[in-house]
């Protein structure tokens, strides 16, 4: 029981670690292109350690029944992983400091569409893969229903200012590879930068979080 608490508490943190670096690799113009390229081989490394952490869950996949929520946790699962493969690998075909002997694995246009596009796909699973462990995270907390709806409202709240802010930005064109660079303005202040992607996330997070609620409450019904 011990091993498996140390366990999940590792992921957990492997988790956390991952969600920072991820919101400064999606502020390129806050940390440059050299530490950009650090922090993203930072990230696979990271992502390594995650799928090894999980291996009995990989092993798992094609055994039981599929409920809900496994469906969909599964589905994202699989989906954030390919979107952080495609990541990777089309940054490091592009990489001029971190791994240069890599440049050129693919052509230099394509990876760079890819890379655009797969990092905020990258974003948006990520958001929900987190919201979609909330239920299981607080199931031990003990909350009462006003303090819960509240919580519920502000979060509610920050995720409607951080949809118009995605919105807003353009990185639903980047998503579906209607635009090969990406629009930055240099001038913001870094820590708006950070903050407003921090806000960019809680949207994903907040959806992922219904969805599981959703679904576990379909369960218990059922």
């Amino acid at each position: 029981m011990q091993k498996k608490h140390n366990s999940n508490k590792i992921r957990r943190t492997v988790d956390v670690c991952m969600t920072a670096l991820l919101i400064f690799l999606m502020a390129y113009q806050v940390t440059g292109e050299a530490l950009h390229e650090w922090i993203g081989v930072g990230m696979t490394v990271l992502v390594i350690v995650h799928q090894i952490l999980n291996r009995k869950w990989y092993s798992a996949v094609f055994k039981g029944k599929y409920n809900p929520y496994r469906i969909i946790t599964t589905a994202v699962n699989i989906l954030l992983l390919l979107s952080f493969i495609m990541t990777a690998f089309a940054g490091m075909s592009m990489s001029g400091h971190a791994v240069p002997f890599l440049y050129g694995m693919a052509p230099v246009s394509f990876a760079r569409k890819m890379h655009l596009a797969m990092s905020h796909w990258s974003f948006v699973l990520m958001g929900m893969h987190l919201g979609l462990h909330i239920p299981v995270m607080t199931a031990r907390m003990k909350i009462d229903s006003k303090t819960k709806t509240a919580v519920t409202a502000i979060f509610c709240i920050l995720a409607g200012i951080g949809l118009f802010l995605f919105l807003r930005s353009g990185w639903a064109d980047y998503m579906f590879f209607r635009s090969a660079f990406a629009f930055l303005d240099y001038e913001k202040a870094g820590a708006l930068v950070l903050l407003e992607n921090i806000l960019m996330l809680i949207p994903w997070v907040f959806i992922g979080g219904q969805v599981a609620k959703a679904c576990r409450d379909i369960g218990r019904k059922n």
